[in-house]
């Protein structure tokens, strides 16, 4: 979030080819190809333990595959990587920490990178401030973060992550724990920063409503298989019902999608998107929460 504009991967901003990652006897998932372009949104979604925190920690490189291959940027994924920006889950701190907004919000500026001295340390604060004033965290910057909402902190993590004019954009359910206004405001920072700046988000989530009108391809992943496409080829009912290997119904309810299954793990229909298909007169049947595998 400064004056100099971040240069743009010529290739995918994201490529995994031919990827496994397993955990002793039990594989994530196999044969994983995915190019993720400069600019695009890919939710990745699927039941809980079906490798989609894996999949970060991997672009993260604080995973190795197992076989096949990953480059983040243009880079063969690593840890430190300055050019990828990481938003994690939404948890509130504790009211005891002092540490002013901006302090955290300086902790995603890579300060080697701006050189040694005065001008690093003038450019280290321009791109806080800058980062403080995309995210409309102004008014609280200052205060300490542990006085602060789980919004506003989430804001703040935004603009963390954002401080380093990242290429790639990492998100591990950072709408998780949030309020629908605060689900709002911090999804519409994400989109904002990667249409104005070519930025590539990989979005993990358990709920795509919030996200589906940004969204360009979808990564589900169910027990080691897995589909990749827009929302309208992924998000139907032939495709999950294949995917979870049970009856599956993908309804369409004012805008919004709720998944109705008879099978443990079918995790995109929230309540409050059921009371709605309910009130449409929509005839739901047996439908799973949410959180249901949690």
């Amino acid at each position: 979030m400064t004056d100099r504009t971040p240069a743009v991967p010529a290739g995918p901003a994201i490529a995994l080819a031919d990827a496994t990652l397993s955990y002793g006897p039990r594989t994530l998932w196999s044969g994983l190809t995915v190019n993720v372009r400069p600019g695009e949104f890919l939710a990745v979604l699927g039941p809980n333990g079906a490798g989609k925190t894996s999949l970060l920690k991997v672009l993260l490189g604080v995973q190795s595959l197992s076989s096949g291959t990953v480059t983040v940027a243009g880079s063969p994924a690593r840890t430190g990587n300055p050019r990828v920006g990481y938003i994690p889950q939404q948890k509130t701190l504790e009211a005891g920490i002092t540490m002013r907004g901006r302090d955290l919000v300086g902790l995603g500026v890579d300060g080697h990178r701006w050189g040694p001295g005065l001008a690093g340390r003038r450019r280290r604060r321009a791109a806080v401030d800058a980062a403080v004033k995309a995210v409309g965290a102004e008014r609280y910057a200052d205060a300490p973060v542990g006085l602060l909402s789980g919004g506003e902190q989430q804001r703040l993590r935004v603009a963390q992550a954002l401080a380093g004019d990242p290429a790639v954009l990492l998100c591990d359910e950072p709408l998780l724990s949030l309020d629908m206004a605060n689900q709002q405001r911090v999804a519409r920072l994400i989109d904002e920063r990667r249409r104005s700046a070519d930025t590539a988000v990989l979005f993990v989530t358990h709920e795509i409503n919030p996200i589906l009108p940004m969204v360009d391809r979808v990564l589900y992943l169910v027990d080691g298989r897995f589909r990749i496409g827009t929302p309208d080829e992924v998000m139907t009912s032939e495709v999950l019902s294949e995917l979870y290997r049970t009856e599956v119904d993908v309804l369409r309810v004012r805008g919004r999608l709720v998944v109705v299954g008879s099978g443990d793990g079918i995790d995109e229909a929230r309540t409050a998107e059921v009371d709605e298909a309910a009130c449409a007169g929509h005839d739901i049947g047996h439908t799973h929460d949410h959180e249901v595998s949690r």
